[in-house]
């Protein structure tokens, strides 16, 4: 008992890192995408190893933006995935009870004849 304990402890544990390093992916994905944007946006001068003025406002103005519009897409998408998943729940128990009922009712085989005499004479 004790192992089977052990193991699904295991199993569970590397379930959550698999989710962590998920969302890391996930996060660092943005973030490039981000990073990429705003640098093709911002920056133009290349003569000198620091930004300019101009393009430190333009990076400090594209970020914000981005990371705003990430924050409001969020917060969409939390208020909309409890009603999804109720959604899909309920198709799928929907789907389970007319699996149920189908295997309820019962099979009916075709009718094969057994008289008639299926081929003809010819003369």
């Amino acid at each position: 008992m004790e192992t089977a304990y052990i193991l699904s402890f295991s199993q569970l544990n590397r379930s959550h890192e698999k989710k962590q390093q998920n969302k890391l992916r996930d996060f660092l994905l943005v973030y490039n995408r981000m990073t990429e944007i705003c640098f093709q946006r911002c920056t133009s001068n290349f003569n000198y190893r620091n930004l300019t003025m101009d393009e430190e406002r333009c990076v400090d103005s594209c970020a914000g933006k981005l990371i705003r519009a990430n924050h409001r897409v969020m917060g969409t998408y939390v208020q909309l995935m409890p009603r999804m998943v109720q959604r899909r729940m309920e198709e799928m128990e929907s789907k389970a009870a007319e699996s149920a009922k189908a295997a309820e009712e019962p099979r009916q085989l075709p009718c094969m004849g057994t008289g008639g005499g299926g081929g003809s004479a010819r003369a």
